[in-house]
């Protein structure tokens, strides 16, 4: 599905991008286009890169869970 319609950039695409290590939303910016346009994606953007961060057991910043990081 087309989530950044100002330069076509799909969820799969933000999806292969976050697992491939582009982990910020600034970085995501530079590497897709998306959110530098009109910025109405944004949001969709952070939402879909939280949830491939947090299936892959990251934290949002995108650093790994590790169990000294439990507390």
């Amino acid at each position: 599905m087309y989530i950044c319609i100002c330069k076509a950039v799909t969820d799969g695409q933000i999806r292969s991008a976050v697992q491939d290590g582009v982990t910020s939303m600034s970085g995501l910016r530079e590497s897709l286009g998306c959110t530098g346009q009109c910025g109405k994606c944004g949001r969709h953007v952070k939402q879909i890169r939280d949830e491939v961060l947090q299936g892959a057991g990251a934290f949002s910043d995108g650093s790994a869970f590790t169990a000294s990081s439990a507390g």
